[in-house]
């Protein structure tokens, strides 16, 4: 049924301008929204989960919801098949871990989901650059715009062979 121009539009949650946004803008509020969605009031759980856990629990299981009950929270975690096993041997100590980041007897009982987990990605600095160009390197002949120039000699040191380290 065609829509007539009466009928409103949904509100976005952002007004649109004309130009480009920061993306992280509007990230904040996103996950925010994600996380109380599942019940995290405080990300730092979800954030700091590899500094609570430990880092052989934090690769095999994450947090995936937390419920607040009368008799205290329940933490459902998504574990790597075949673990929810080895893990439930470690409830207590893991419990206790969680409180005492928390501040609170926040978490009282741990429940798990099995599945498999979404790769962590891992932030990788820019590989260092080469400090010099080779002088027989047709980018330092560029006889045009000093910024297309300098855009080809940045990659002539991308592309040239590293030096090797001197010892000491």
């Amino acid at each position: 049924m065609p829509q007539r121009r009466d009928d409103k539009q949904p509100e976005l949650p952002f007004t649109r301008r004309n130009r480009s946004e920061p993306v992280a803008r509007g990230a904040g509020d996103l996950s925010a929204a994600a996380l109380t969605r599942n019940g995290f009031r405080d990300p730092t759980l979800v954030l700091r989960w590899d500094d609570i856990a430990g880092k052989d629990i934090a690769r095999i299981a994450r947090p995936l919801k937390f419920a607040e009950g009368a008799n205290g929270g329940t933490l459902t975690l998504r574990a790597e098949p075949g673990t929810a096993l080895l893990l439930q041997h470690e409830t207590r100590q893991l419990c206790e871990r969680i409180n005492a980041y928390l501040g609170r007897a926040a978490v009282t009982k741990l429940r798990f989901v099995q599945g498999p987990l979404a790769p962590k990605l891992i932030h990788r600095p820019p590989p260092k650059r080469a400090a010099h160009v080779p002088p027989d390197d047709p980018a330092l002949s560029y006889k045009g715009p000093d910024s297309l120039r300098e855009a080809l000699v940045n990659l002539a040191r991308a592309r040239a062979p590293r030096m090797p380290q001197r010892g000491n």
